[in-house]
C-alpha cells in the first residue's frame, strides 16, 4: 500500500499545480515586495543609516538572530495563510472535480481502491502540501538574507557580520521550528481536512458553499434553538489555543523581565513544544473526527453510482 500511495500522491502534486505554484508565486512576490521596499527607503537614507549604525551595535550573535527572526515572522505569516487557503481549495476540489469531469470511472478501472485514492488525497493535505510549502519557505528565507545582505553592503554595512554570521544558528532555528508547525497545524486543524474531503464526495454543486455554510448555519442555530455554545466552542477550539504553542499566555507574555530576556536571546523553538501537543486530548479527538469523516468520504465515492 505505501508504494501505492507515494505514487498517488506524487500523481496528486503533477494533476494540481497549484499545490507547488501557490508558494512559489507567494515567494515571487515577497520578494518583490521586499526589492521594491529597499528602492523606497532608499529615499530615506538618514534613517537607513540610523538603522544599519543600530544593527552593528547588536554585539551578540543572540541579539542578531532575534532581531532577523523578528524580520522573517513576517513572510512566513503570509506563506502559512496561502497553505491554508490552498489546502482548504484542494479539499473542496479533490473528490468533486473527478466526479465532473468523469475521469472517476478511468481511475475506478485501475488497479487502486476507493480508500487508497482517498487516503492519498488526505495524506497530499497533512503531507505534501506542508512539506512544499516548507522546503519554498526555506529557500524564500534564504532568497531574502541575500537581498538584504546586498542592501546593507549598498548602503555601507556589513553583511557578514550582520547577517551570516548569525545565518547558520538562525536558519536551524527558524527551520526546525516551521518544519514542526507545518507537520503539527494540518493534524491540529485535520477534522475540517476531513469535514472538507467528504464534503468534495457527496456534493453535486457548490463545494464551497456546502463545505462553510453548516459551519456556520448549524452552531448558530444551536445558540439560538437550545441554546448551547457546544458546535461554536468545538469550532473555535481549532482557532483558539494551539497546544503545539507554548509560553504565550497573554497576561505574562508582555512581562518587562520576559521581553527583556527575549529582546537578547529568542529562539522559536523555544515556544514549541512536541510534547504538550502529543497529549493534547483535542489533538487525538479531531483525529477521531477526521477518521469518521474520511471513512463516509469512502463509503460515498466507492458506492456512489457515476456512471
Amino acid at each position: 500500500m505505501i508504494p501505492h500511495q507515494f505514487a498517488l500522491v506524487q500523481r496528486e502534486v503533477w494533476e494540481h499545480r497549484s499545490i507547488w505554484l501557490t508558494p512559489v508565486v507567494v515567494a515571487g512576490v515577497m520578494s518583490l515586495m521586499m526589492l521594491a521596499g529597499y528602492v523606497f527607503a532608499t529615499a530615506f537614507d538618514k534613517v537607513i543609516d540610523m538603522g544599519i549604525v543600530g544593527a552593528q551595535n547588536l554585539t551578540t550573535e543572540e541579539q542578531r538572530r532575534a532581531a532577523l527572526t523578528g524580520a522573517l515572522m513576517g513572510p512566513t505569516s503570509v506563506f502559512f495563510f496561502a497553505s491554508a487557503i490552498l489546502t482548504i481549495f484542494y479539499c473542496l476540489d479533490a473528490l468533486y472535480t473527478e466526479r465532473k469531469n468523469k475521469s472517476i470511472l478511468f481511475w475506478r478501472s485501475m488497479p487502486v481502491t476507493d480508500a487508497e485514492t482517498v487516503i492519498s488525497k488526505l495524506l497530499t493535505a497533512v503531507v505534501a502540501i506542508p512539506v512544499i510549502t516548507f522546503v519554498v519557505l526555506m529557500a524564500a528565507h534564504l532568497v531574502n538574507l541575500i537581498l538584504i545582505s546586498i542592501f546593507i553592503s549598498i548602503e555601507g554595512g556589513s553583511p557578514g557580520f550582520m547577517i551570516w554570521k548569525s545565518a547558520p544558528a538562525l536558519m536551524f532555528d527558524v527551520g526546525a521550528a516551521m518544519l514542526l508547525l507545518v507537520l503539527m497545524l494540518p493534524i491540529w486543524f485535520s477534522p475540517f481536512i476531513g469535514w472538507f474531503l467528504f464534503v468534495s464526495a457527496w456534493t453535486k454543486r457548490s463545494p464551497l458553499l456546502t463545505g462553510f455554510l453548516p459551519l456556520i448555519v448549524l452552531p448558530t442555530l444551536e445558540t439560538i434553538i437550545l441554546p448551547t455554545h457546544l458546535l461554536w466552542d468545538a469550532i473555535l477550539t481549532r482557532f483558539r489555543g494551539w497546544p503545539m504553542i507554548t509560553d504565550i499566555d497573554p497576561e505574562t507574555f508582555f512581562d518587562e523581565d520576559k521581553l527583556a530576556r527575549m529582546e537578547f536571546d529568542f529562539g522559536l523553538l523555544d515556544f514549541i513544544d512536541v510534547g504538550r501537543f502529543l497529549a493534547s486530548p483535542a489533538m487525538w479527538a479531531g483525529l477521531v473526527v477526521c477518521g469518521l469523516f474520511v471513512t463516509a468520504a469512502i463509503y460515498v465515492r466507492r458506492y456512489r453510482d457515476e456512471s
